[in-house]
């Protein structure tokens, strides 16, 4: 499974409001859409979210979500080495994502960029 990098999840109050201070931090424009109620925008290597506190508390349970390759290879790669899938593959607005438990209880997801088949 290749990784191609990391992104820091950041759930927020108001993201009207602190978009602005990424955009300066990253140096470049948010990326925007919305998923279960909840609103997102990713700017460089944050991926920021508000929303309902119900939709949040979950969210917060991810510790980052990891760029990789291929999410089926990466599905393979961690069932195979004693990870638990939760959710997925499953289409997203920026490519496909799963949701895995590794073996020492902490919770990851992992997108790639593959458009839908």
């Amino acid at each position: 499974m290749e990784i191609l990098g990391a992104t820091l999840r950041i759930c927020v109050d108001d993201l009207e409001t602190t978009v602005p201070f990424y955009e300066r931090l990253a140096g470049g424009p948010a990326l925007r859409f919305e998923r279960g109620g909840v609103q997102v925008a990713a700017v460089g290597c944050f991926l920021l979210m508000s929303g309902p506190e119900a939709e949040l508390e979950v969210l917060r349970k991810v510790a980052a979500t990891i760029a990789v390759k291929d999410v089926d290879e990466a599905h393979q790669v961690l069932s195979d080495s004693g990870a638990h899938v939760l959710a997925g593959p499953v289409v997203t607005p920026a490519g496909r994502n799963l949701i895995a438990m590794h073996p020492d209880g902490s919770i990851y997801e992992y997108v790639d960029r593959r458009a839908p088949e």
